[in-house]
């Protein structure tokens, strides 16, 4: 699978947050625990292990490829 990235994954999600890795990201959504369509239509996938046991939320544009925004989510139930 192919992966693109928004502009603002890029300019603002990297640098707030640049523990960040885009391979970690595209993990997530290749083989998310959990996926969820919000009502505007981005997907939100999470799993990793690389953050200390956290969870890594990735969300998506509605083409489920195009990573938009990324966070450790401290409060993700699997």
């Amino acid at each position: 699978m192919v992966f693109g990235y928004t502009e603002y994954f890029d300019s603002e999600v990297l640098r707030k947050r640049p523990y960040i890795d885009k391979a970690w990201c595209e993990h997530v959504v290749a083989h998310f625990e959990r996926r969820e369509v919000q009502p505007n239509g981005r997907v939100r996938c999470a799993r990793i292990s690389e953050l200390g046991g956290r969870y890594l939320r990735a969300i998506t544009l509605e083409d489920g490829r195009t990573i938009h925004s990324a966070f450790p989510d401290r409060g993700f139930n699997p």
